[in-house]
């Protein structure tokens, strides 16, 4: 019986020691993730406020999987001997251009206007660079005073008439005021690109890890990609796990963000063309294909 009971002990702390670690982005990213920490005991997860809190947690090996923008990745890639690896592209645009302007109808009439942008050297400033210069746009203003959580709360007092604006701080400004109109930035990426999106948000993992857990991150890939399903299908059960699980929304804000958050799964070998692409518009050297699980 003793011998028994010493057996399980044991397999229980080598279960606990090679549980995969999962570092979670508190937002819009990390709603599927709900599903798994709901039903997915096996896993480790490590809720990381911003993206600058889970990268050296997944550089070291403190974190195996998590989730990071496209740009940051592949610069960690390429700067620190291959560090990190992309295993899929998990969120596409979800960005908005929020306005009370009634009489707002098209970009054009952005022409010698401000817009206010969070996080200078971003996704947003790029994209929206890029389909302003596409489109023959001049004389816009990027203001990037203000952090993302304050742009709705900006737009509402009128301190700025138009700012970009990603999920779900989009939706808290339409449930706030519904006079806010939401403009589409991947729509009109789309337009200028002849239908491409734009990643938002990669699935990343530790390489050394990578070397060794092939078949554990081919499970938790799978479980991840249903999870998405999931959320798509039943965004009010989503909803009510991410608040459930505190990952930084509330239930109702959550139900009204996943309808525009453009969750998706694209596995690494075929994500490599909409990377680039985002990529470029950085100016960023590219990674190799060592950079696609």
């Amino acid at each position: 019986m003793k011998k028994n009971i010493f057996a399980i002990l044991i397999f229980f702390m080598i279960s606990c020691l090679s549980a995969q670690t999962i570092a979670v982005l508190n937002g819009p990213s990390a709603i599927p993730c709900a599903y798994l920490m709901e039903e997915k005991p096996e896993y480790n997860y490590l809720s990381c406020a911003s993206a600058q809190i889970a990268l050296p947690k997944l550089i070291k090996g403190e974190a195996d999987i998590g989730f990071l923008p496209p740009n940051l990745a592949a610069k960690v890639y390429t700067d620190n001997k291959g560090a990190l690896l992309c295993l899929g592209i998990c969120g596409n645009g979800n960005l908005f251009l929020i306005t009370k302007n009634q009489d707002f109808t098209d970009l054009s009439q952005l022409k010698g206007k401000t817009i206010a942008c969070a996080g200078q050297g971003a996704t947003p400033e790029y994209v929206m660079n890029y389909i302003l210069n596409k489109k023959g746009i001049k004389d816009v203003t990027l203001d990037f005073s203000t952090p993302n959580a304050q742009i709705a709360a900006m737009v509402l007092s009128g301190k700025f008439e138009y700012a970009l604006a990603p999920e779900p701080f989009a939706s808290v400004a339409k449930e706030k005021d519904s006079a806010v109109k939401l403009v589409s930035i991947s729509k009109e990426f789309s337009a200028v690109t002849g239908g491409s999106d734009f990643p938002m948000t990669l699935l990343v993992v530790n390489k050394k890890y990578a070397e060794t857990h092939k078949r554990e991150i081919s499970k938790f890939i799978n479980q991840y990609e249903k999870a998405v399903k999931r959320t798509v299908k039943t965004p009010w059960e989503a909803a009510e796990l991410s608040e459930k699980h505190e990952l930084g929304l509330k239930a109702v804000v959550a139900q009204k963000a996943i309808p525009n958050c453009a969750f998706t799964w694209i596995p690494a070998k075929k994500s490599k063309a909409e990377i680039e692409m985002l990529l470029k518009l950085f100016n960023q050297p590219l990674p190799d294909a060592g950079f696609y699980y």
